[in-house]
């Protein structure tokens, strides 16, 4: 007779190989990897003191532009937001759209991090299923360095600040004009069903194994929680 001891390591095991074989999972996971590259350049990362502040962080690997889509870009991306007690939540996950500004052309990709900056900009990112940067929220190119106290007029007044990484050069970027929505065929495949991002993100939705390696880098690089 098969015991339940006997069945758990089988489900791990299936669970496991359902995440490797899913395109949204390893998407995910690139995020966290993304995420970690960012942060070890050294002098030149995000700010300690914008990542200590951040109520959202939303990471977009490898973001297509080319003349393909006439000048656009697109790409897909996970969003995850504080909890209560300071660290970070179940993420998202959205479709980012747009225009041209500020991107490589002739078929580059590139990697975008964004920090929604305080608790107001956080609530209009979920108001509506399509969500307009430098519209519903104002958003500006990101410092870099790590000791830099960004205090800028445009750092001071935005609620959305933005970065990308083209060609191993890592730097703040304008996505005025963009737009985010809900991916909810990446929700479906993470979580089993469909959801809401915000349902997700402010909820207590348990996060899929393959956001594992994200969560853990922002709890170390910022979590309220253990400062």
């Amino acid at each position: 007779m098969v015991t339940i001891k006997r069945l758990l390591p089988l489900v791990a095991g299936m669970s496991l190989l359902a995440q490797s074989n899913n395109p949204h999972a390893a998407r995910l996971e690139e995020a966290g990897t993304v995420f970690a590259e960012i942060m070890d350049i050294k002098e030149k990362s995000i700010p300690q003191d914008l990542l200590d502040k951040a109520e959202c962080a939303i990471i977009v690997p490898g973001v297509k532009s080319g003349a393909f889509i006439i000048g656009g870009k697109y790409g897909r991306g996970y969003v995850t937001c504080r909890k209560s007690k300071g660290g970070w939540g179940a993420p998202g996950a959205v479709r980012v759209e747009g225009g041209s500004v500020g991107f490589q052309i002739g078929g580059s990709e590139t990697d975008v991090v964004m920090l929604v900056m305080n608790e107001r900009g956080a609530k209009r990112l979920f108001e509506k299923s399509k969500f307009t940067l430098g519209g519903e929220a104002t958003v500006a190119a990101g410092p870099t360095g790590r000791s830099s106290s960004a205090e800028t007029d445009a750092t001071m007044r935005a609620e959305i600040l933005s970065w990308s990484r083209s060609r191993g050069v890592f730097a703040g970027i304008s996505l005025k004009g963009s737009t985010m929505r809900d991916d909810q065929d990446a929700i479906k495949a993470l979580y089993g069903k469909k959801m809401k991002n915000i349902d997700i993100v402010f909820g207590n939705t348990p996060a899929p194994a393959s956001a594992g390696k994200l969560l853990n880098l922002l709890n170390k690089h910022s979590s309220r929680g253990s400062r």
